[in-house]
């Protein structure tokens, strides 16, 4: 079968167009084009060359009369000309044009009232795999009429040698027309950047049409309670949603339409890094055929060793949701009973859990706070503050306002209960004290998700003004409070204030005058 539509792409003397390839005839390509090895369950590995992660200073949008009103510019949203942008398109098409290619055509988004249809074009195999694993696979029937609502040209093995004459970071780009409904990316063969692309697209479109798009994880519990987990790389938000006592939606990008939750992709993108059994068993059992690893070292006979980061901390794993045995098959659940903002703060000073109010949900959905520890980057030797706005900034196209807002009204509209999970270090800061047990964090999230929670009596912390339960089944009392799991209570006392000024800091740019709302009352105030 041929792709409809083929010839809009403008490609010249194409070769062979292997078109929605299956699982099998994808692997074979890739061991014929010598692109993967294969491990010894089964699932492929690729290498990514030198880009192990997104290339967000090369990410630019078109700036067009029509959506450059709407787009909110800045460090996260780089405008560029549609001159320069139909220069590289060719550079793009230039490149895939005279060899084979591989034509990929799926869905995100799973709601029949949110969702578009993509177009992927690439020449290579494993990057048509990576797209079969993370968005929703069209039916046979549906690929004769498969029309694209956009179209995602990745060049990766063009470069722009005219980077410094244009203004641009580098000669990597992956730049976005709104208006042509088009995006091409070169110089990276990160398979995230295909990812996290039309994840910025949906995050454009669906508010637009007063629906909510989500940097999340969902689940859905036996008795139809549906629960979203916010939070930014490395919080848990993939492992804590994977539970086997519930179904789980997707692990990492949602809308909220008039219907319910739905997942944008049809796949999981697991962080790998020290991935342990014992302590991920679904994960690690979803690594298997047809999954794809990222940039891990294997031996000789083809086995993982996951503690293995030569290459990078950011190894991962791309597979299709079913690789889960307890999923929802349709992708979609009703609105949600509670909402998880997952933080891991390497500072010490939050708590495991806090209940949180609507104005309070509001600061820390548009504060979107975790923490760097020493160690992961040069020269960081202490905890490091990470503020992203919505939990997600790099993928907003519009004002986080314009999220928060949306966030807001469905709180409102669907009485969600919202909640601060802390999975980061308790006792003290990193160095001093220790992570979060895995025990008590499981502990306070179905405390969350049976309804327990809403029986215990709560404390009011200083500073963060932090609801937290007195006691609370199968958590350790001593660390519901912060500060009475500190032995040097003076050192905590110093790290709380110098946390929140650095909340209070970061919290100004929604504080300009010109913001619809302003919800800083609702956050940490340093007493003087």
């Amino acid at each position: 079968m041929k792709p409809a539509g083929l010839e809009n792409l403008n490609l010249e003397n194409i070769g062979e167009v292997f078109y929605n390839l299956s699982y099998d005839e994808l692997i074979k390509h890739e061991l014929d084009n010598n692109e993967c090895n294969m491990t010894s369950n089964g699932a492929t590995t690729v290498d990514t060359g030198i880009f192990t992660g997104r290339s967000p200073k090369d990410k630019y949008f078109v700036e067009h009369d029509d959506s450059k009103n709407n787009i909110a510019w800045g460090n996260v949203n780089q405008p560029i000309s549609n001159e320069i942008f139909q220069e590289l398109l060719q550079v793009a098409k230039k490149q895939l044009s005279n060899k084979n290619i591989y034509v990929t055509d799926v869905f995100t988004g799973a709601s029949t009232a949110s969702k578009r249809s993509v177009r992927f074009v690439t020449e290579i195999a494993w990057q048509s795999h990576f797209v079969k694993n993370m968005f929703i696979r069209p039916k046979e029937e549906e690929l004769p009429d498969f029309k694209p609502d956009f179209t995602v040209l990745n060049a990766c093995k063009a470069v722009n040698d005219k980077w410094e004459e244009m203004g641009m970071n580098s000669e990597v780009f992956v730049l976005f027309n709104v208006e042509e409904n088009v995006a091409i990316i070169g110089g990276t063969w990160y398979g995230g950047e295909l990812k996290k692309g039309i994840f910025s697209m949906m995050n454009y479109w669906l508010p637009l049409e007063n629906k909510m798009a989500m940097h999340c994880s969902a689940n859905v519990g036996k008795k139809g309670d549906t629960c979203l987990f916010f939070g930014l790389s490395g919080t848990g938000k993939t492992t804590l949603s994977t539970d086997p006592n519930r179904a789980l939606i997707g692990d990492d990008e949602h809308g909220w339409d008039d219907e319910g939750v739905f997942n944008f992709e049809g796949g999981c993108y697991a962080k790998v890094i020290d991935l342990k059994e014992e302590s991920e068993p679904e994960i690690f059992g979803a690594i298997r055929r047809n999954a794809l690893l990222e940039n891990v070292v294997i031996d000789e006979k083809g086995n993982v060793d996951y503690t293995d980061n030569s290459k990078t901390e950011n190894t991962r794993v791309s597979y299709p949701i079913e690789h889960i045995q307890n999923h929802v098959e349709a992708l979609q659940a009703g609105h949600p009973t509670n909402i998880i903002f997952l933080t891991a703060d390497a500072f010490g000073v939050l708590p495991p859990v806090s209940k949180l109010s609507k104005e309070q949900a509001m600061y820390y959905f548009l504060s979107g706070y975790t923490a760097k520890v020493a160690g992961t980057e040069r020269g960081i030797t202490e905890p490091v503050a990470a503020f992203s706005a919505c939990f997600g900034e790099a993928f907003l196209p519009l004002h986080p306002t314009v999220y928060a807002k949306l966030l807001g009204e469905k709180i409102d509209d669907h009485k969600v209960n919202v909640y601060l999970v802390n999975t980061g270090w308790t006792g003290g800061a990193y160095g001093v004290g220790k992570r979060m047990s895995i025990k008590n964090t499981r502990a306070c999230i179905n405390a969350i998700l049976d309804g327990s929670i809403n029986e215990c009596e709560f404390d009011t912390t200083i500073t963060f003004r932090l609801k937290v339960p007195k006691t609370l089944n199968g958590v350790d009392t001593h660390v519901l409070n912060p500060r009475n799991a500190w032995e040097d209570k003076e050192e905590f006392d110093k790290t709380r204030d110098k946390l929140a000024g650095m909340f209070i800091e970061n919290f100004k740019r929604y504080c300009d005058g010109n913001a619809e709302f302003d919800y800083s009352t609702a956050g940490p105030k340093v007493e003087k």
